[in-house]
């Protein structure tokens, strides 16, 4: 449990969503603001909106989404950690939690749910972190807590379980059809660096080149959770007798999917 700063006896809690879907935003919108202490100060949808709003709204928990448009999501929890430290934050998304839920604790969050949960556990979720304590599914927090026991075995882990965060962030981007030079600036990292991460997730992915990079990102990024099961690795990324990685069977990217 984190110390979390306290709001004025009588106030209603204020939360900021932090979002790039509209829909999504007013939809969760609608569902705190039911709650007779509970109340979004803001809606934005973008890592600038979110860190103006931060200083003059100072919000008592922020939610935020992993894929923004101008950042990734992550990178935001990084940011908010580092200027205000005691500030809960959950993480609230489409992907997979298996795959993304230990990597936004370690970006700063307190908790993680994904958008496909029943409001009551969505709901239960936001009340845990701001009381301070950490939120997981039960099933996650198992895996979590009997590491490496419980862990699936590398036959049925995804590739992507290999990627390390900042790995993972850059492979997340290119899925939105990003280029280098775009991924470095929301990163706040050199075009020098994105290419280094860029080889390092050819390597652990076992692709062949960047054309089969982007339109394996482009698949996972646009492909429904349930359907890319980060324990049901696609067929894309099974290796053949050879031992060479065959791309998969999608249309190619969007344009401007390029590396540079």
């Amino acid at each position: 449990m984190i110390q979390t700063r306290k709001k004025p006896e009588g106030r209603k809690t204020n939360i900021l969503i932090v979002d790039d879907h509209p829909i999504a935003r007013r939809g969760l919108a609608q569902l705190i603001n039911q709650e007779p202490d509970l109340q979004v100060c803001a809606d934005v949808e973008n890592m600038t909106q979110a860190l103006e709003v931060m200083e003059s709204r100072r919000p008592d928990l922020v939610i935020v989404d992993i894929s923004l448009k101008e950042s990734s999501g992550l990178e935001l929890v990084r940011s908010i950690k580092a200027r205000f430290d005691d500030l809960p934050m959950l993480v609230f998304s489409m992907h997979e939690e298996a795959l993304c839920a230990e990597r936004a604790l370690e970006a700063g969050a307190l908790g993680y749910v994904m958008k496909q949960e029943p409001t009551e556990i969505i709901m239960a979720a936001i009340r845990r972190v701001l009381e301070g304590h950490t939120y997981l599914s039960e099933l996650m927090t198992s895996r979590l807590l009997n590491k490496p026991a419980s862990a699936p075995s590398k036959k049925a882990m995804s590739p992507l379980h290999a990627l390390s965060s900042r790995e993972f962030e850059v492979f997340a981007l290119i899925g939105q059809g990003k280029r280098t030079v775009d991924i470095a600036a929301m990163l706040h990292l050199s075009v020098k660096t994105i290419e280094s991460h860029r080889a390092h997730i050819l390597k652990k992915l076992k692709l062949r080149g960047w054309y089969e990079l982007s339109r394996y990102a482009f698949q996972w990024f646009n492909t429904a959770p349930e359907a890319r099961s980060a324990t049901n690795p696609p067929a894309a990324l099974h290796e053949p007798s050879g031992g060479v990685a065959e791309p998969p069977d999608i249309p190619p990217p969007p344009l401007g999917c390029d590396p540079k």
